[in-house]
């Protein structure tokens, strides 16, 4: 992830530092998601929720699989969809479209960290970036004047940066 705030986004230990906050154990965060919704947190969807933690970027169906088969056990293609579903319907992953129409998957910003995108416009590649959070706070507060105009309740933002990658450019 670029960090131009300074902030890693994830770690090894799956901690990291959210404005100054240590971010709860992830798969214990997931677990408790799963509990919720009265779901099983398989060893196949922990395996997923590890995979997408230990990245910088959200991932395509064919990245998440090779990175998998780099561990013990191996995802199979058609368990990764299914479990996929079940992993956005509790909350824990979010599904991200780049201009290339590929669907990506990264977790939830609640869980890792508030972050947005640099989208290539050409091949279509996405990274996270962090801005420093006086630029995210004036952000924040733009965006809900201009919701609050519209008469929309804000309860969230997403900003993509779309322009070209370095090996693009």
């Amino acid at each position: 992830m670029l960090d131009v705030s300074g902030m890693n986004k994830r770690s090894n230990n799956g901690h990291g530092n959210k404005n100054g906050v240590e971010y709860r154990d992830v798969h214990g965060e997931v677990t408790r998601r799963f509990m919720k919704h009265d779901q099983r947190y398989t060893s196949q969807r922990r395996l997923i929720v590890t995979v997408l933690s230990a990245s910088d970027r959200p991932l395509m169906i064919q990245q998440m699989l090779k990175r998998s088969s780099n561990t013990k056990k191996v995802l199979a293609q058609s368990s990764l969809y299914r479990n996929l579903v079940v992993l956005e319907d509790v909350g824990v992953v979010q599904r991200i479209f780049s201009t290339d129409d590929v669907a990506r998957y990264e977790l939830n910003d609640d869980i890792l960290g508030h972050h947005h995108h640099l989208v290539c416009s050409k091949c279509g590649d996405i990274r996270d970036v962090r801005i420093p959070e006086s630029l995210e706070s004036s952000l924040d507060s733009t965006l809900a004047k201009i919701a609050k105009r519209s008469g929309f309740k804000l309860e969230q933002h997403r900003l993509d940066l779309i322009g070209r990658c370095g090996k693009c450019v």
